[in-house]
Formats: C-alpha cells, sequence, structure tokens
C-alpha cells in the first residue's frame, strides 16, 4: 500500500488545526510547522475545503478552521479527499477486478487487504491522534483476523 505525500500533508495539516480550533490558521503558518512546501500545501488545502473537511476565511482574520468536528474526521475521510480510492490496482479501483483460473481467489486478498486498511484509517480520528489513543487500533481484531484465517498473520 502507497500512502502518498497528498495524504500526509493533509493529515498532518488537519493536525495542526484540530490542535487550536478556536483560532484560523494560515497555509503559512501551517506549512512552517509541519516542514510542509507550501505551494504543495495550498492545494492539499483546496482539496480539503471542497470535501468539507475544512473550511476558509478571507481576510486578515481569516485562515482556515476544521469543517467537521476532530472527533468526526477519520484518516479514511482524509485519504479519500484527497486520493479518492483507498487502494488501487494499476489506477484501477479493486471493485470489479476478476482473474481466471488459479489466479481466481487473489481479487479476494487484495479488497480484504483494502477493508482492513479502511478499518484501521476510519478507527482512527484526528481527535484520538491527538490525544495518543489511536495506538491500540494497530493490534484490532478487525485487522488481524481476516489475514490469520489465511495462516498469514
Amino acid at each position: 500500500m502507497h500512502i502518498s505525500a497528498k495524504a500526509d500533508y493533509a493529515m498532518r495539516a488537519l493536525l495542526e488545526l484540530a490542535r487550536e480550533p478556536s483560532r484560523p490558521l494560515t497555509c503559512e503558518a501551517i506549512a512552517s510547522s509541519q516542514e510542509i512546501p507550501f505551494r504543495f500545501l495550498k492545494s492539499v488545502v483546496g482539496e480539503l475545503r471542497r470535501a468539507g473537511l475544512v473550511r476558509s476565511q478571507r481576510g486578515c482574520e481569516g485562515g482556515y478552521w476544521l469543517g467537521r468536528a476532530a472527533e468526526e474526521i477519520t484518516l479514511l475521510d482524509v485519504t479519500r479527499a484527497v486520493d479518492g480510492e483507498l487502494i488501487t490496482l494499476r489506477g484501477e479501483p479493486l471493485a470489479g477486478l476478476d482473474y481466471p483460473g488459479p489466479a481466481t481467489a487473489l481479487p479476494d486478498v487484495w479488497r480484504e487487504v483494502e477493508a482492513a486498511a479502511a478499518a484501521v484509517l476510519g478507527g482512527v480520528t484526528l481527535t484520538s491522534l491527538l490525544t495518543g489513543a489511536a495506538t491500540s487500533v494497530t493490534g484490532s481484531a478487525a485487522v488481524t483476523g481476516g489475514l490469520a484465517r489465511r495462516g498469514a498473520a
């Protein structure tokens, strides 16, 4: 699985906004604090705004705020907002993937990997990251259960 720079930067920017929700932050402040290239961050924040994850206000008192409460924004929301599909195969979604012969079962494994990744990312909110509560997600039965049944865990 590939985590794009865009998704990483988007999550880091949202965590900066979640840390101090009472005041807006500029892209310059976020970029500086998180050591993210400003021009790239500007583009990412635009996608987050279109997805409703941030809201903006122009002017000297302006900047960006979270578009929803931090406890309502998951890493899955962020990833899908900036990257679209969670996992693709050669740029195509896994939903209609079908192989012949001995590879017949392989698409089911790829879809299971996607479901497990979605379960992890969907279980982690901005709030859980800020409070340190997100660390318990990695050992979840939802993630390891399916692969263990196949003998891969």
